[in-house]
C-alpha cells in the first residue's frame, strides 16, 4: 500500500494535475510504483507466492492499460514507456 503523500507525488508527476486520478497515465504510474515496491519485498522474501500472482497480476493490468493508451493517445504512450523503462516512479 502506497503513502498518501507518496500517492499525490506519483500522480502530479505522472498527470500533473492532482485531481486527475483516473487516467491512464496516473493509473500506469501508480501500478508502476506498487510492481517497485513488490519486486523489491520479493528480492527478500522469494517464497512468498501469494504476492508473486498479485505482481503478475499487477503486471498485466499495466500492460492492457498501455495498450489502450497506445490505441487512444501514442504521444502520452510513447512518453509513459520512456518513463516505465527508466523506472521513474517517484
Amino acid at each position: 500500500m502506497l503513502e498518501k503523500e507518496k500517492k499525490t507525488e506519483i500522480i502530479l508527476k505522472w498527470s500533473g494535475v492532482a485531481e486527475n486520478t483516473g487516467s491512464s497515465e496516473t493509473q500506469i504510474g501508480l501500478i508502476t510504483a506498487r510492481i517497485s515496491k513488490i519486486s523489491a519485498h520479493l528480492d527478500k522474501s522469494h517464497k512468498d507466492h501469494s504476492s508473486r500472482l498479485g505482481l503478475v497480476k499487477l503486471v498485466g493490468k499495466r500492460r492492457r492499460l498501455m495498450r489502450y493508451l497506445e490505441r487512444t493517445n501514442a504521444a502520452s504512450f510513447k512518453k509513459m514507456t520512456e518513463l516505465v523503462k527508466n523506472r521513474a516512479v517517484a
